[in-house]
């Protein structure tokens, strides 16, 4: 158990089962098989957000006398609000021991995580990006995380139903280039005709002009 306390284990795993039972809107999160210190959390944004659609893969690494002291917090998938692979500085992680309250427990953490996530507030290992910066990343993480080893062993559902999402966007934007191939195809038969007309019309004066000339002469031998 990676050297963890009989207090910690307990209490994780306590924290777990309230987690299974009564999830965190927009976050899922459990520990390693090898290391009941080290968990996992999976992050989705929200709607109405610039990380709707996004996934954002982090963890959090609790010490041994967990939860007398705080745990670290990382965030691995870009998000532009925090740096990669970086303890971030919140008064729920081990940056502010003096703040945490042994009461609060994983729950807590990732509903205090996603409201920081969802600031603007500068803490030691936030960044500064705008919207349109952050929903890029967003549509990019699905293909981050899948390139994750750790990511897709330990989600392996939430890998699963990112791959499904992708193959369905992917069949939607080929249909779409299928549909606007055939919104084409009558403008250039348009075009087509229209030149066809311009061309007879052309036609038709040159041989009225012709049939005019042509009379005259015939009237003034």
């Amino acid at each position: 158990m990676g050297g963890a306390t009989t207090t910690a284990i307990t209490r994780l795993k306590k924290d777990f089962q309230k987690l299974l039972k009564d999830p965190v809107p927009y976050a899922i999160a459990q520990p390693l098989h090898s290391n009941i210190l080290e968990w996992h959390y999976v992050v989705t944004g929200a709607p109405d957000t610039p990380y709707e659609r996004g996934y954002y893969h982090g963890k959090l690494v609790f010490p041994a006398d967990f939860p007398f002291r705080p745990p670290s917090i990382y965030m691995i998938t870009p998000s532009g609000r925090f740096q990669t692979n970086t303890r971030l500085c919140l008064s729920i992680s081990d940056f502010h021991p003096d703040t945490w309250n042994p009461s609060w427990s994983v729950s807590t953490i990732l509903m205090g995580l996603i409201s920081f996530m969802n600031e603007t507030t500068p803490t030691l290992g936030s960044l500064t990006t705008s919207d349109a910066e952050k929903r890029v990343l967003a549509r990019k993480s699905r293909e981050f995380n899948l390139k994750n080893a750790q990511f897709c062993e330990i989600f392996e559902e939430l890998t699963v139903k990112i791959k499904e999402e992708l193959e369905e966007e992917k069949k939607r934007n080929v249909n779409t280039g299928i549909d606007e191939t055939t919104r084409k195809e009558p403008e250039s038969s348009s075009w087509t005709g229209n030149v066809l007309m311009v061309t007879g019309f052309v036609i038709l004066l040159c041989a009225v002009r012709y049939v005019i000339m042509h009379a005259n002469a015939s009237d003034n031998p």
